[in-house]
């Protein structure tokens, strides 16, 4: 699994604590900052020019507020959003290190998770592997994207129905939404290896090559990133159940324990992709052993037929004088016929022990 798109990665070793760097790879070509405000009966959805925009749409009374922003290279603008929420600067720096573990951490004021969202490339059978990170309050939550494309559109679409829990609930269920959104996505990617996996168990057992082994290690490496992306999630949610704060509302837990279960299950399917590919690298080793020992056996079966008619060819090319057949008009045919026999009833006997 890689990124489509390269860019430089900087590193904060050696900087004080809170210094904003963007550590990763630059995944958009702008930051885009949308927003939506809403309650259980209105709902506005816009894209801002400015960060300063967010002041004004903050703390509007009897308003939950959402801002998504894509792109993190603009060190300014996450540092303006974070000023103006209150956002610790230590938070701030894992926003901005897209190497961050998943991890869930309380801040009284807010609560803070980071996980990583999966998306399949189709086009080049690609998976692209991006950092989310949450935000939220009493009575906003904000996203950060490495870049626009998401699992979040069914979230956006329920938001835009005013009958939706998402209206009549506070942040804490969106942000539940959101983290639902990105563990129901790891079943598509999963989806997609158990075919791939499938088509690779039918080409192993007929034909197996070079480029099918080759094909199993980039699966086993696939399995051991997604091992490293989803096993954390389950403590980052285990987490968000057992915390006392008041940002999470009781009627909230019942549906992060669901989430929570949905993650027991992908990490299951994970560890079953990743015992089946290991068996079938011993299944493809067995297969290369057992076509070497029919190749095997067939140069034993030829070399074994030859030896005797070798040996009868050795005598009589010995061309001594006085050799009884030497001189006998019928002798070659007989040698010949007498050979021949000999090769078909060593090779009729084989053939009743089973043996070819």
């Amino acid at each position: 699994m890689k990124p489509s798109t390269p860019g430089r990665k900087q590193s904060n070793v050696g900087l004080a604590p809170g210094t904003l760097v963007h550590v990763g790879e630059k995944k958009a070509e702008k930051t885009v900052i949308k927003a939506w405000l809403y309650n259980s009966e209105k709902l506005i959805e816009k894209e801002l020019q400015t960060v300063d925009e967010c002041q004004e749409l903050k703390g509007q009374p009897g308003m939950n507020l959402w801002i998504n922003v894509d792109g993190l290279d603009q060190i300014g603008i996450i540092e303006k959003l974070g000023g103006y929420f209150g956002v610790h600067p230590l938070t701030l720096e894992d926003v901005l290190n897209t190497g961050q573990r998943p991890k869930m951490e309380d801040y009284d004021s807010y609560i803070y998770a980071v996980l990583k969202m999966m998306l399949l490339d189709e086009e080049r059978e690609e998976i692209l592997i991006d950092q989310v990170s949450i935000i939220f309050g009493t009575n906003y939550i904000l996203s950060f994207q490495e870049r626009e494309g998401d699992a979040f559109n069914p979230i956006r679409d329920r938001l835009k129905n005013s009958a939706s829990r998402l209206r009549k609930n506070g942040v804490d269920l969106l942000a539940y939404s959101l983290i639902d959104a990105v563990v129901d996505n790891y079943f598509l990617i999963l989806e997609h290896f158990g075919e791939e996996i499938e088509d690779l168990e039918e080409q192993l057992i007929v034909d197996p090559m070079p480029e099918t082994l080759k094909a199993i290690q980039k699966y086993k490496r696939d399995m051991i990133t997604l091992r490293r992306s989803v096993w954390p999630l389950r403590e980052l949610i285990n987490s968000l159940q057992r915390t006392e704060s008041q940002l999470i509302k009781e009627s909230t837990q019942i549906y992060l324990r669901d989430v929570y279960d949905h993650t027991i299950q992908v990490i299951d399917s994970i560890e079953a992709f990743r015992d089946i590919l290991s068996s079938m690298v011993d299944v493809y080793l067995s297969s290369l052993s057992h076509r070497m020992n029919d190749i095997m056996k067939v140069l034993t079966i030829i070399a074994t037929i030859f030896i005797p008619l070798t040996f009868i060819a050795g005598v009589y090319g010995m061309n001594f004088e006085y050799m009884p057949e030497l001189k006998w008009r019928w002798g070659y045919p007989a040698v010949m016929f007498a050979m021949t026999i000999l090769g078909i009833s060593m090779f009729l006997y084989f053939k009743k022990r089973r043996w070819v």
